[in-house]
């Protein structure tokens, strides 16, 4: 059945490096089709649907769009909101009042069950409707998807800091620690890893959300590190948990901020990482400690992003439109590994997605709990793209001395 009417399309929660190609794919795809009347572009997502406040991409020209397609961050700007039912049944009638017979939401998580609600507000009022979520998230933790559009970037991004942090703390040696974004899946903090290319790089100590984090054994192994290599580069998720599974972070201060989904903001702050490092300093008694935390950098870096990525964010837009307008199907696009590499794209129902997350296979974590596998860094590696840096050592032998011959090795 062809459905004649309008198309919109929001972006929803954190922006990432390519998300803008998932949307200009929704609406190069969607102006293709007779039966769509305008494509429309909602501001500040779901909120801007309930405000009526729209683009008409439809007017947009093809340059521009291809322009905003490789410029991060989200273009339609996004939103925090966390829709219930009622909220639902508002974007609904403004849906409706709009004659908008395709809806797509661009979002993690959360914003796949808003589009199941949405749906479902339109099966319960018999109006012709289609819905897709299509997939977006630095975490890289949706349900049924081997990897999400927004990871290999942020991914990519954080390989290549930590080859410069490890040439750094190389260079002039002392604990370095970098705090990573992650609330309860070690994916991104885990892409640390690719900056291990000589035995002894860095980072040494992975700590992920995965796995419960205790003080003592931290220091035991921050110390063994030390004192094997004279240095020690740590990567830890700012989401790391301890054996009650209790965030670390909530445990620095008693004003805990929350966002609209009620969860604790873990990024907006430096303390879990200066927490880390003044126990390094005060009970290992080591003198050159650092930590950085990442925070919103690594969401929208414009220097790094990854060429796969850009070029499957594009296709689950395009496929979006495609199982709504041509095949008239509802649901959320997934991705699927199905080769080394290559991938499919499926349409999957909501509900397995839906307010669901997923966490870090135990094949990807090794047994200590404190770094990553090499099954893990197979699964990575074709998502940072065609172009990632590589760091080289100087391999010449040392010249003899002369006037310290006797201390010469």
């Amino acid at each position: 059945m062809k459905l004649d009417g309008k198309v919109v399309v929001a972006q929803g929660g954190g922006p990432t490096a390519v998300i803008n190609q998932s949307l200009v794919g929704v609406v190069l795809e969607s102006r293709k089709f007779e039966q769509v009347s305008k494509v429309y572009g909602a501001i500040n997502g779901v909120a801007g649907i309930v405000n009526e406040d729209f683009l008409d991409l439809t007017q947009e020209t093809t340059h521009n769009l291809e322009q905003v397609a490789v410029t991060p961050s989200s273009a339609l700007f996004s939103t925090r909101d966390k829709p219930d039912v009622k909220y639902c049944k508002e974007i609904f009638n403004v849906l409706k009042a709009h004659d908008v017979r395709y809806f797509f939401y661009i979002g993690g998580n959360d914003s796949a069950d808003t589009v199941r609600i949405v749906n479902e507000q339109a099966e319960q009022s018999d109006y012709e409707f289609r819905a897709i979520h299509i997939p977006k998230t630095i975490d890289n933790d949706l349900m049924v998807n081997d990897h999400t559009p927004g990871y290999g970037s942020a991914a990519k991004f954080v390989a290549q800091a930590f080859i410069g942090l490890n040439l750094d703390n190389r260079a002039l040696p002392g604990v370095h620690i970098g705090v990573i974004m992650g609330r309860n899946a070690g994916f991104l903090t885990a892409a640390s890893s690719m900056a291990q290319k000589y035995p002894d790089d860095g980072p040494h100590l992975i700590y992920l959300p995965e796995r419960p984090f205790n003080v003592d054994q931290y220091l035991s192994d921050v110390k063994r590190i030390y004192e094997k290599h004279g240095r020690c580069l740590i990567a830890v998720s700012e989401g790391i948990v301890n054996e009650k599974g209790e965030p670390i972070a909530l445990g620095l201060t008693n004003n805990v901020e929350k966002d609209a989904h009620g969860n604790a903001i873990l990024s907006g702050t430096g303390a879990l990482g200066d927490l880390l490092a003044n126990l390094v300093k005060e009970r290992l008694n080591i003198k050159r400690v650092r930590s950085d935390t990442f925070g919103y950098l690594q969401r929208s870096f414009f220097g790094c992003v990854s060429d796969v990525d850009q070029h499957e964010a594009r296709e689950v837009g395009e496929k979006a439109a495609q199982f709504a307008i041509w095949h008239n199907i509802d649901g959320s696009i997934t991705i699927h590994r199905t080769g080394d590499y290559s991938v499919d794209y499926r349409i999957t129902p909501l509900h397995q997605v839906a307010a669901k997350t997923k966490l870090m296979p135990d094949e990807f974590i090794t047994p200590e709990g404190t770094n990553v596998t090499s099954a893990f860094k197979s699964y990575l590696r074709p998502l940072l793209g065609s172009d990632l840096h590589s760091a080289h050592r100087l391999r010449a032998p040392r010249a003899p001395k002369i006037l310290r011959a006797d201390s010469q090795e």
